[in-house]
């Protein structure tokens, strides 16, 4: 999953009970631990635009620990040479405008064999098609 689906079970936004009722269908779900980081910067960045309270915005990060803690979501370390098969991607996918930080979690994807990828981002979507990966896709 990357982090705008991972979003809709925590946030209640656009597509979330879709979301909601995807996740309770899976055994299991991975993230990354760049999914962490942009998860986190997420939720400051919804409470300076005043869409979430501070309390809120504590209250969801504690909720999203917890399900790592409790291994509802299974979190996979960001190593170096994901770095450089993200640079290959941005490459590969030229016609793709992909994001570095998607790039890094699609070469994650790829690197543990991922077959689904959960996304509300459609150019990942695309991109990820163009690599083979099914698209589970929360967006209109």
């Amino acid at each position: 999953m990357d982090t705008s689906a991972v979003a809709k079970w925590y946030i209640n936004e656009t597509h979330s009970e879709d979301f909601n009722a995807w996740i309770q269908t899976q055994d299991e779900c991975y993230i990354s631990s760049l999914t962490m980081t942009e998860f986190r910067c997420l939720l400051a960045r919804r409470r300076r635009a005043g869409e979430l309270s501070s309390e809120d915005e504590q209250q969801v990060f504690a909720a999203f620990e917890k399900d790592i803690y409790d291994e509802h979501l299974i979190v996979h370390p960001l190593s170096e040479h994901h770095a450089f098969a993200a640079i290959h991607l941005i490459n590969t996918l030229s016609t793709v405008a992909l994001r570095a930080l998607d790039a890094m979690h699609l070469s994650i994807a790829n690197d543990i064999g991922a077959e689904i990828i959960a996304t509300a981002d459609r150019i990942m979507a695309e991109a990820c098609r163009l690599q083979g990966i099914k698209v589970i896709g929360f967006f209109e």
